[in-house]
């Protein structure tokens, strides 16, 4: 009986959030839910995700969210987040330059560690790459390593590892099926994101 009472909680914990259950945030005593939306782009590709990433986020009763280039990113914006989603193109199977000095200004700069000023905020990750197989999915490990490494809870949605898409070749710009999972990603976070802090105050 007792493991079967430990399984049904699990369940609880990381089955997807009824309707219901989000709606009812509105009419809740619970604050806001703050998501920091942080992103690198050249083309514009990535820019484009990350604004489907915040349409899913809004969808979510009580979400505030902020959408920010990683370099505009500051200290204020990333402790007063509850959730933070960052996205990045594929720089040869890595995240680019500007994403991983983002990361490393998180000590450097604005004093995250040896605190872990970051813990238990909810993570996520998102990419844009030129190539079907061009290191997506190694880019988004990236990011999400980085949060482990600052003892985020890191969740996933859009895909495996988060949302992605490919574009050049037969597929340029952003699709609508890409920018769905974008969307898919940021209403996933918030609804992690709000059961978090609702878990918290009780």
């Amino acid at each position: 009986m007792r493991k079967m009472s430990v399984l049904l909680v699990a369940f609880a914990w990381f089955s997807p959030v009824p309707p219901q259950f989000v709606e009812a945030a509105a009419s809740s005593s619970s604050p806001n839910i703050k998501v920091l939306v942080a992103y690198h782009s050249v083309t514009g590709h990535t820019e484009k995700m990350a604004k489907g990433v915040v349409t899913g986020a809004q969808a979510v009763p009580r979400t505030t969210v902020v959408l920010k280039s990683v370099g505009e990113v500051t200290a204020a914006d990333l402790f007063s987040a509850d959730a933070l989603i960052v996205g990045s193109p594929v720089y040869w199977s890595n995240m680019a330059g500007q994403v991983k000095t983002f990361f490393d200004d998180w000590q450097f700069k604005f004093g995250v560690f040896p605190e872990f000023k970051m813990r238990d905020k909810v993570g996520a990750a998102f990419t844009t790459g030129g190539q079907a197989a061009s290191g997506k999915e190694l880019t988004m490990l990236t990011i999400l390593a980085a949060m482990l490494g600052n003892q985020m809870i890191v969740v996933g949605g859009g895909g495996a590892f988060g949302a992605s898409a490919t574009t050049e070749g037969d597929s340029p710009g952003i699709d609508d099926k890409e920018l769905a999972g974008a969307k898919e990603l940021g209403r996933r976070v918030a609804e992690v994101t709000w059961r978090v802090k609702r878990g918290r105050a009780e």
